[in-house]
């Protein structure tokens, strides 16, 4: 069903506001049918939506306005100078945003659905706005695999940017109740589907013209992976070149000094632990990478919200995805 025609169903038993169904900004819904219609009304009506993908919560509006992707930089206090993620059902879709080659094509044959972002020309037709970009002439587009997300994007079908759904520069949210603590009523509605199943931000790879490519932000999905696919290992890019979401040097704080590679706690720091480092709480008892990247932002917002003044946390291996765990760490350390 496409968008007017749900916002239509919906008005029909629901007052609606300028921004779809009148429930009060920062309502929490199931995302069941009738959450998914709600969200899709409220999208079509230029509004702002809190929803699961696999890796974290994104704050999603459509992506062809200037009016509701500046409601996403204003929700989230989000510097203008750094770009948003697009989010498409299908490479259909995305080919009608940006130009593939073949090495995009074979990348999003094997890793769409699912956590991978490409950025990627932007057509010079694509139907988005200006600033989803931010002034680049790319455009980052991800298939998300979650059945949510993939849901509100056929039913509405339209191009959906959609950030992490937090404060920019905060830890990013992995269930519901994370939104609600950032955003609150900055966000029109948010839809709950539980726990992200990764709990890291997307791989966001870019594709040079020279043929090389670059990883510009780690994510679940490895540089192995990657060159697995192309048949070649990536090139450098600029580390001070913004081109992609999560670039900036200072980002996933939890709004107290952090301090890394920690072995044991002071006295005045909570302990996040990693395999044989028991801590407070840990990301993995059993030193499993892939369970401590699901658990990252769940551990940061307990130590963000416990009154010790200070955060500490376990060393991390610098290989697969404890690469991009480590990027994070940095981040919110910095």
């Amino acid at each position: 069903m496409e968008c007017s025609a749900i916002a239509h169903c919906i008005m029909s038993t629901t007052e609606i506001s300028g921004r779809g169904p009148a429930y009060p900004a920062g309502t929490i819904l199931a995302a069941d049918d009738a959450g998914i219609a709600a969200a899709v009304a409220v999208l079509a009506h230029g509004g702002t939506v809190a929803l699961p993908t696999e890796t974290v919560y994104g704050l999603a509006a459509r992506a062809d306005q200037d009016a509701s992707v500046a409601a996403i930089y204003r929700a989230k206090g989000r510097p203008d100078f750094n770009p948003l993620i697009v989010h498409v059902p299908d490479i259909a879709a995305a080919e009608g945003l940006a130009l593939f080659d073949d090495r995009a094509r074979l990348l999003a044959a094997a890793f769409w659905p699912g956590a991978l972002t490409l950025v990627l020309p932007r057509r010079d037709d694509a139907n988005l706005a200006a600033a989803v970009s931010a002034g680049l002439p790319t455009v980052a587009l991800r298939c998300p695999a979650h059945p949510v997300m993939q849901a509100v994007l056929r039913a509405c079908g339209l191009p959906l940017a959609a950030p992490s759904a937090n404060r920019s520069g905060a830890i990013s949210p992995t269930r519901a109740a994370h939104v609600a603590a950032s955003l609150g009523d900055r966000v029109d509605l948010v839809l709950d589907g539980g726990d992200t199943r990764q709990g890291i931000e997307s791989t966001i790879v870019g594709l040079r013209a020279h043929g090389g490519w670059a990883v510009l932000r780690p994510g679940p999905i490895t540089p192995e992976a990657i060159a697995g696919v192309l048949g070649m290992e990536a090139s450098d890019h600029d580390r001070a070149k913004i081109e992609a979401p999560g670039q900036l040097a200072s980002h996933y704080a939890p709004g107290k000094p952090v301090r890394l590679n920690a072995s044991e706690a002071a006295v005045d720091e909570f302990l996040i632990g990693f395999g044989h480092v028991a801590g407070d709480t840990t990301l993995s008892a059993t030193a499993d990478l892939a369970e401590a990247a699901a658990r990252l932002y769940a551990c940061l917002h307990a130590g963000a919200a416990d009154p010790r003044p200070r955060i500490a946390i376990a060393p991390i291996p610098d290989a697969g995805i404890g690469i991009a765990i480590n990027d994070r760490l940095r981040r919110a350390a910095a």
